[in-house]
């Protein structure tokens, strides 16, 4: 019980990891992880390697969207056949501060029988011997291959059913928009890829268990099911399938702008906070972006007071709230160290004027 309690402290604290970068125009970001690679060839049926399947589907759909969504940002954690440790790709999504995690693989069975399309978010279903389970500690055996494994995931062991309570403890804020982006892409492999329907399921995913964002894993088909291994390794397998996940995630980029509409405040909410309500706030203005930082970036905690509104569909960030103009040059310096362009704004009764305007309110009142 002591090693259960170390694991599951160590997984709150991965929780609580701030992203280290945002990009700054505002795109939404989306990592897409092609399962496996270089030594690590996945399952394997004759000279068909689960590699190769989900790197080719992988880079067809990032294509799709940066043909199709010019305001997101595809990041990929390999675009090549190389080994990337699964600790390392969600490390790639937490440190680009990614707004979506996408991982792409093929399944496998001893039942040549077995057929289908599924999709999983993290998590541990009532049944631990079912089928998820063990597809989950399959593929979680990718560590085996790794240097050192033991000191990148807290003791857990691939090859023990037993290790995954540590995906009982957890408390995952991102679990509603992971089931999400999950219904959105079983819907699409099925509806429009028209593969068999396997479901949406929970399961122990080390690749998922790290990454601080909403983030899925998805079973392609079966490699072991010839039919569907030789409709995998095909052109048409590959267009159709990278076709269904680009839909799925047009759909929840609606659901996730339109969330962002009904969050953010209009330009009419810009609060005073002075000690004299009726005397305009300075507030330097330091970032514009499309979507709002993630609660826990660094940066909402850089500077005094922060906070946004939004004006012209951008969210506009600003700090330092006071009535003393002298006070917010001294801010304004402080935040151009990092922030080179950035300038005062000033706020009265709840909107935005101009700081010419605000000192001359500001002289009369004095």
């Amino acid at each position: 019980m002591r090693i259960f309690g170390f694991l599951i402290a160590a997984f709150s604290l991965t929780l609580a990891l701030p992203a280290s970068a945002v990009d700054d125009q505002g795109k939404f970001i989306l990592v897409i992880d092609a399962g496996h690679g270089g030594k690590d060839p996945g399952a394997v049926n004759g000279k068909n390697q689960e590699k190769s399947i989900n790197l080719n589907v992988a880079l067809k759909m990032g294509k799709l969207i940066e043909e199709n969504c010019k305001d997101v940002k595809v990041i990929y954690t390999r675009k090549t056949d190389v080994f990337v440790e699964l600790y390392k790709r969600a490390d790639i999504a937490n440190k680009a501060g990614a707004d979506m995690f996408i991982s792409i693989h093929t399944n496998s069975a001893k039942s040549k029988a077995a057929n289908g399309a599924e999709t999983y978010l993290l998590g541990v279903e009532e049944n631990r011997t079912s089928a998820n389970l063990n597809a989950a500690l399959e593929e979680n055996k990718a560590i085996l291959l790794e240097n050192d494994y033991q000191a990148h995931y807290e003791g857990y062991d691939p090859n023990s059913p037993e290790s995954m309570i540590i995906f009982e403890f957890m408390q995952n804020e991102y679990q509603k928009e992971s089931l999400k982006m999950a219904q959105f892409t079983q819907n699409q492999m099925v509806g429009s890829a028209k593969r068999p329907d396997r479901g949406v399921h929970q399961a122990g995913y080390l690749v998922l268990w790290k990454s601080t964002m909403p983030s899925i894993l998805i079973e392609l088909g079966f490699i072991s099911n010839d039919a569907e291994c030789k409709y995998l390794v095909s052109q048409k397998g590959v267009d159709e399938m990278a076709q269904s996940l680009y839909k799925a995630f047009s759909e929840y980029l609606e659901y996730h702008n339109k969330l962002l509409e009904k969050a953010v405040p209009t330009s009419q909410a810009i609060g005073n906070k002075g000690a004299d309500a009726e005397l305009p706030v300075y507030k330097v203005q330091f970032m514009s972006i499309k979507n709002p930082l993630k609660k826990n970036d660094k940066r909402l905690n850089a500077y005094p007071n922060v906070s946004y509104y939004s004006e012209g569909g951008m969210c506009k960030y600003t700090c330092g709230d006071t009535t003393d103009y002298e006070a917010i040059q001294q801010t304004k310096k402080e935040v151009q160290k990092k922030y080179k362009d950035a300038f005062v704004i000033a706020v009265h009764e709840g909107k935005k004027i101009s700081v010419k305007k605000a000192q001359e309110i500001s002289s009369k009142i004095k």
